[in-house]
């Protein structure tokens, strides 16, 4: 993203007013700062300045709507140009300050309490004991609920010229260097920026989850407050997302205003053309390169608090106090827990459907999730995952980094609890709203209007296309079933059930009472239910959605976790496979199981034959295809019009397999085979498996 006098920055700012010190009352003094600001250094005549700054300009004078970074740079220049650059002067009319009520309280200076055209406004609709504050003022009427609170035009325009002012003048910079001395310091990047040009606080900025310094963070914490309240205050980005502004007609939004609430639609708009970019294959409009990577960073400096994405904070604050009142915000926080309760019938329309954008980013960049970039940093750079290492992908796409961690995980690497937890949330989140994955909307959009409306939450969607593909309702696309077999992959709830919510709400009673013994999120939980499938103790609601997932995890042997933990190894020696998320064209992932069960039965003369780990789980596996021919995807494939021409009528457990065999002779010979075989393997296998899982020894 350009910025302002250098290419990576994002913020041109002079550093801002040392406001954030005097928030609230006895606030921690500056050091060199006496009782009476009388002391030496930056922060000396502090009060007396901060009570000045002020915006640029009467209130209701007219400016741009969109003002020119050419405008703000020779604005800038001029004040370097002076020697000792003076205070910005309130935006007082020609005639004077207005008169004061008792005086301008502590420190002297303007306040905008005082000033006639947000006087009203302040009265209205801020606490009295912010009056005195600039800062405290600004940030109450820039929060202000609408349209029970509605600010005046006239206070709007003064607020936009006042915030304008701070985070444009040269003089603060000296009082931001001694709030954040030790920071400076310690961020090399930082200490290495000249003098009195703006770009130590802009790097400040870029660098806010890295300072420790609380007075420092709180102050850069309160400045970007300030410059995520209008976009037109991020300096590089007006000059990157102008024309597609322009294009997209986000502009038009609120025509002429310039308050809070319409500025933060705008990034909003952008941000909604950028997510229906990606699920068109022909988009009509297109963002251009340098507008995206604006946009994502401003979604990845807005991540830690949910208060700087404007237009998500407006649409979401009822719902954040009904669901996350008790939730501290930031790191994050409140945006996890209201994703947590996205489906929840109270959710407003309008905060899920920013939420939605928001994790609509999140896929795009995972960065955009402070939790999840915090978290998984280290292991993202230990197992090599950065972007720079990503195939085909210029930015850090999601599914891109769950992938390669799983990778790891499923090696038998260390990846932390913290970023396993992540990653667990993320994957769960895909799982549960189709709508996150570009793919799945670009291949699956025909499929989902006939056969799937109105089942978007909770996962019924993925589930009610997974029950296409298992050709219960109908035919789907190879397109839709290749994007779907992907997804699950991505999210693999063949690890874990609970990323699978439909999966985990439809088995619980199952999984209470015939799989209570194993411990919750391990894999072998659906084992367990598939050893339960047909029993009394099944349900037909999680008999469905198991068999409907097992349908994909067949067709791939990675994603049956414990198979490829125990096999990985004789699939590496005796099929050729490569990495997990690594794919091959000469053993594509259905015929890798074909290749383990081929080696199962061999004896020594006839060669290389499974380990005893390996053996075990490739007879459990056949155990479980036994009940439905739809998990062996070469019976099924090989056998489709034998299956329809001979057994159309054998649905219950079991019944297809024994109707192929005592068909035998009437099969096509590909069908006959492949049956013959299975028979002869199963055969052994059921032996083993009976005489394993005997109540005494032998």
């Amino acid at each position: 993203m350009a910025a302002c006098g250098r290419v990576r920055r994002m913020f041109r700012l002079s550093a801002a007013l040392h406001l954030l010190l005097l928030f609230a009352a006895g606030a921690e003094k500056l050091p060199g700062q006496g009782v009476h600001s009388q002391g030496q250094g930056p922060g000396a005549n502090f009060v007396s300045f901060v009570g000045q700054a002020g915006g640029g300009g009467p209130a209701g004078q007219q400016l741009p709507q969109l003002p020119q970074s050419s405008q703000l740079q020779q604005q800038q220049q001029q004040q370097q140009q002076q020697q000792q650059p003076q205070p910005p002067q309130p935006p007082f009319p020609a005639g004077g300050p207005p008169a004061r009520r008792g005086g301008a309280g502590a420190g002297g200076g303007w306040k905008l309490a005082e000033e006639e055209s947000c006087r009203e406004d302040v009265t209205r609709v801020c606490p009295k004991h912010t009056w005195s504050n600039n800062l405290a003022v600004l940030e109450c009427l820039q929060d202000v609920r609408e349209p029970e609170n509605e600010i005046s035009s006239d206070c709007n325009h003064l607020l936009w010229n006042y915030k304008l002012n701070l985070t444009t003048d040269p003089k603060f910079e000296s009082v931001a260097r001694e709030v954040c001395k030790s920071t400076i310091t310690e961020i090399k990047e930082c200490a290495d920026e000249p003098v009195g040009k703006g770009y130590m606080v802009s790097c400040l900025v870029d660098h806010r989850g890295n300072i420790t310094e609380y007075q420092c963070h709180q102050y850069i914490t309160k400045m970007t407050a300030i410059i995520f309240s209008d976009y037109r205050l991020i300096c590089g980005f007006m000059d990157d997302c102008k024309n597609d502004i322009n294009i997209l007609k986000c502009g038009s939004i609120r025509l002429g205003e310039k308050d809070a609430h319409s500025q933060g639609e705008v990034v909003s708009c952008l941000e909604k053309g950028l997510v229906k970019e990606a699920e068109e294959r022909e988009p009509k409009i297109q963002v251009s390169e340098l507008c995206k990577k604006a946009i994502l960073r401003v979604a990845e400096l807005s991540s830690d608090d949910f208060h700087l994405d404007r237009h998500l904070y407006f649409a979401c604050r009822d719902d954040r106090e009904r669901f996350c009142e008790n939730t501290q915000a930031g790191e994050g926080r409140v945006y996890k827990c209201l994703f947590n309760h996205k489906f929840e019938e109270s959710m407003s329309e309008k905060c899920r459907e920013a939420l939605t954008t928001r994790q609509k980013l999140i896929a795009q960049d995972y960065k955009v999730s402070y939790s999840l970039a915090k978290s998984c940093k280290s292991d993202l750079k230990k197992y090599r995952c950065n972007v720079e290492n990503l195939p085909r992908s210029r930015e850090a796409r999601l599914s891109y980094l769950l992938m390669c961690l799983e990778s790891a995980v499923h090696r038998g690497r260390q990846v932390s609890s913290e970023c396993q937890g992540e990653m667990l949330d993320y994957r769960r989140m895909l799982m549960e709203d189709f709508s996150l994955s570009p793919e799945i909307i670009l291949s699956c959009r025909g499929e989902i209007e006939h056969h799937c409306s109105g089942l978007h939450r909770k996962g019924r969607t993925l589930h009610c296309l997974m029950k296409v593909v298992r050709g219960e309702k109908g035919n789907l696309g190879m397109n839709c079933q290749q994007a779907l077999q992907t997804l699950i992959q991505e999210t693999d709830p063949g690890a874990d059930y609970r990323i699978d919510r439909a999966l985990n709400e439809a088995c619980e009673s199952v999984i209470q009472t015939a799989c209570k013994h194993i411990r919750s999120g391990d894999p072998m939980i659906l084992s367990c239910l598939m050893e339960h499938l047909y029993t009394e103790k099944m349900v037909e609601d999680c008999e469905h959605r198991l068999l409907e997932l097992q349908y994909f995890i067949s067709r791939d042997w990675k994603l049956d976790p414990v198979l490829y933990r125990k096999c990985q190894g004789d699939a590496s020696r005796l099929c050729h496979t490569h990495g997990w998320n690594e794919t091959s064209e000469f053993m594509p992932q259905g015929a890798v199981f074909s290749c383990l069960y081929r080696h199962a039965y061999r004896t020594e003369e006839q060669g290389r034959r499974l380990s005893r780990e390996c053996r075990a789980e490739v007879q459990r596996i056949l155990h479980q295809r036994a009940m439905d021919v739809k998990l062996d995807p070469a019976l099924q494939d090989k056998c489709l019009i034998d299956l329809g021409k001979w057994c159309s009528e054998k649905t219950e457990t079991g019944q297809e397999l024994e109707c192929l065999q005592d068909h035998l002779d009437d099969l096509v010979v590909e069908c006959r085979d492949i049956v013959g075989n299975l028979t002869e393997l199963e055969s052994e296998a059921e032996r083993e498996y009976v005489f394993k899982n005997l109540p005494f020894k032998v």
